[in-house]
């Protein structure tokens, strides 16, 4: 009988329907229809309307996503989102990372710290015109000209101090959008559970599936009493957004339709076969190998140090996540020959390109194409060390303070992204949080490494290579290091967020041994910098020459036509659907709370917490038990593909589910929404096998992994009492 519906699964999103895209929202009402088939009922209309239910619903936390779920400014997301925010409010007499922090009224909800913010997108204007008119042939200009328009966009927008606002490339410089934002400054921490729940499994479970992790943590966003955004005070509110979603306290079950509103990050499904050729013998390989090493270090250093531990906790966790995706990827490449698919379409592409009239002179621009980005290529791999041995956060800190002075002898229109007054906040937030997640022996190790890696290659920089050197050939290069460390005044908050109102003279006179550095590596820095936008401005005019004939190409296939992920908001859409793995298991779509006692081992990252346990092992399930996850006989799905005569038994509150919705990273968080828009899970990673759709989907094996918010209401219900928190969400049933 499961074979049946399995098949009927498979079928219904292997075959008749491929769930890809990571839509726009405006892009909604083009494909209502694909929309429908699905089951999604709320109207296409409304979802392209950013100031309606549920979009006016979905914030930026600006790495990830998340929702509000309450009128009282209550925002769910990922556990590994608020990771440093949890980070940021533990010490060693009370480790919210290790046992989970609830607030049981506003009064006791701490800062999630000086970085944190939330966005809310309110408009997305297209602004392709205004960015590219009249651009110089001249490579560095033409560069220097779109960010100028850039600018002038953005200052025009940002006329109220409380909006963000960015001009983003899409399809490689075709087209511009103005993103709107309004920024909330004061986040602070609600409800996060330890560890042992929210990352369950750890990193030998990321990318894997069956999953049993309880990735939520939830946040509140506040306000001054005029309602309007501002810095941390007691005496802030909470905010009252213009909706919140509801909850529907059902779930789903196999065969729904869903669809997830967030910001993915990046996708690279229209870069040629040669970049991922290139990614796969050299950029992956490169980037995992060093954070391999630098997982190995920070792990080592912080057993036997638990405030090292605390310290570097988010990043560790960054970095093992993205490590493990680098393998992936590597892994999917070798699986599945993606290389040799993209090599085929090309191959195709060029054959279109010679037999349709008005794109065949597209043919020299993506040969010229080719020939930049093999430039592009050599560039990269000639300044990776180099770049890398500037690692320690004081020599960041030190470069970006010493540009910042050079940068503020100039008009603000004409100084650099990230030093113009509208980002001094941020600047000096920055400033602040390396704080919480630095320590001079770990900093001093980890940039030993790239140092070392440095000088055993040939692309040596001269000024770097003086400052490194000792006149002493008995001090090795650890002692030099150890000297410059105790030397710095930069390792004191107020002294570097002094810097920032320092001029050029003191920069250029200062003994600290960092400024110094950061001194003398300033013109290479902006040699390779300049070197950088002038290919850019090469490209500038190359790659939306070729994106106008691909999406051309893509349209006379009947491909969808969508922009590669660059972390603005977007909608993709599917049903819940297991797969079939590379093992030849079939993964099934939901994950019961029992399977957390069969993984339970006691040692981490199998180490569910004890209240967990007993509740489960009591069958505690309160009002959030299914009886079964799959489709009733008489649905029409089932009269469609003749399911199972009965519905098989399930007995359990749902723990995590498969969707085959089109996510990517900057989707943690996003809200998982039913047909009619209502909140029933969070997307919070993918499959191993389907790591590989940031270049090529595959819609038999691209599944994401979501909580279901059944077993987010269960935690906080019969374990964790969260009572307060339970009374503001709206919870609504089928």
């Amino acid at each position: 009988m499961r074979k049946a519906l399995v098949a009927a699964l498979m079928l219904s999103s292997g075959v008749v329907i491929a769930d890809e895209g990571q839509w726009q929202p405006y892009q909604m009402p083009s494909i209502a229809d694909k929309l429908s088939e699905r089951g999604i009922q709320i109207p296409a209309k409304q979802l392209a309307d950013l100031t309606q239910y549920p979009m006016n619903a979905v914030v930026g936390l600006g790495y990830c996503t998340a929702s509000f779920v309450s009128p009282q400014g209550l925002v769910v997301t990922n556990h590994h989102c608020a990771y440093r925010a949890i980070q940021y409010n533990s010490k060693k007499e009370h480790n919210y990372i290790a046992d989970g922090f609830l607030a049981r009224k506003q009064a006791d909800e701490p800062s999630a710290g000086p970085n944190e913010r939330l966005y809310i997108t309110e408009a997305v204007t297209n602004v392709s015109e205004q960015v590219t008119k009249e651009l110089s042939d001249d490579p560095l200009k033409r560069y220097e000209e779109i960010q100028a328009n850039r600018k002038a966009l953005i200052k025009e927008c940002e006329s109220d101090d409380n909006y963000r606002c960015s001009v983003r490339s899409f399809h490689n410089g075709l087209e511009y959008y103005l993103i709107k934002q309004l920024i909330i400054r004061d986040v602070r921490l609600v409800y996060a559970p330890p560890k042992s729940v929210g990352s369950f499994g750890g990193d030998i479970d990321n990318y894997e599936y069956p999953r049993h992790s309880g990735d939520f943590t939830f946040l509140r966003a506040y306000v001054g009493k005029d309602g309007k955004p501002a810095a941390y005070s007691p005496d802030n509110v909470p905010f009252k957004p213009k909706s919140y979603l509801k909850i529907n306290a059902d779930g789903v079950k196999a065969g729904d339709g869903v669809f997830v509103a967030g910001y993915p990050g990046s996708t690279s499904r229209y870069r040629l076969t040669s970049e991922l050729k290139f990614a796969s013998d050299w950029l992956y390989p490169t980037l995992a190998k060093r954070y391999q090493q630098r997982i190995d270090t920070i792990e080592a250093m912080g057993a036997q140090d638990a405030g090292v531990k605390i310290k570097y906790a988010g990043t560790l966790a960054s970095m093992a996540n993205r490590m493990k995706k680098y393998n992936g990827l590597l892994d999917g490449f070798k699986a599945t020959d993606i290389a040799g698919i993209k090599q085929g379409r090309e191959d195709d592409f060029r054959k279109w390109l010679s037999t349709d009239s008005q794109y065949q002179s597209y043919q020299a621009k993506f040969d010229q194409l080719e020939t930049l980005l093999v430039e592009q290529r050599q560039a990269q791999q000639t300044r990776y060390f180099f770049e890398n041995a500037q690692s320690s956060d004081l020599l960041s800190a030190a470069n970006r303070l010493y540009r910042l002075a050079k940068e503020k002898t100039k008009p603000d229109a004409e100084r650099e992204e990230g030093y113009q007054e509208r980002d001094m906040k941020m600047f000096k937030a920055r400033l602040k949080r390396i704080d919480s997640s630095f320590a001079i022996s770990v900093d001093k190790t980890l940039w030993m490494q790239d140092l070392d890696a440095y000088l055993a290659q040939d692309n040596r920089v001269p000024e770097l290579d003086a400052m490194l050197k000792s006149d002493d050939a008995e001090v090795s290069l650890s002692d030099k290091l150890d000297g410059l460390y105790s030397l710095t005044g930069l390792t004191n908050q107020d002294e570097r967020l002094a810097w920032m109102d320092a001029d050029v003279k003191a920069f250029e006179t200062s003994a600290d041994p960092f400024i110094r550095i950061a001194v003398a590596l300033y013109d290479t820095n902006l040699a390779q910098e300049k070197a950088k936008k002038t290919l850019a401005g090469k490209l500038s005019k190359a790659r939306p020459g070729y994106m106008e004939a691909v999406i051309a190409y893509y349209k006379a296939n009947n491909w969808p036509v969508y922009p590669d992920a660059n972390g603005t908001l977007r909608i993709t859409y599917g049903m819940v659907d297991g797969y079939q793995s590379k093992d030849a298991l079939y993964k099934q779509p939901f994950t019961r709370l029992e399977g957390i006692v069969a993984k339970h081992t006691g040692v981490e990252p199998f180490d569910a917490p004890q209240k967990v346990l007993d509740a489960i092992k009591a069958k505690r399930y309160g009002s959030h038990k299914v009886e079964s996850v799959y489709q009733d006989p008489a649905s029409w799905l089932c009269r469609l593909f003749s399911c199972l005569d009965k519905p098989e038994s399930f007995g359990s509150v749902p723990v995590n589910f498969l969707s085959s919705v089109d996510t990517t990273g900057g989707n943690s968080g996003s809200p998982v929404f039913n047909g009619k828009g209502e909140l029933v899970g969070l997307n919070f990673d993918s499959t191993y096998e389907a790591i590989t759709k940031d270049w090529f989907f595959n819609p038999t094996i691209t599944r994401a992994v979501h909580v279901d918010f059944r077993y987010i209401l269960w935690m906080m219900d019969e374990v964790d009492h969260a009572d307060n928190l339970m009374g503001e969400l709206e919870l609504v049933r089928n």
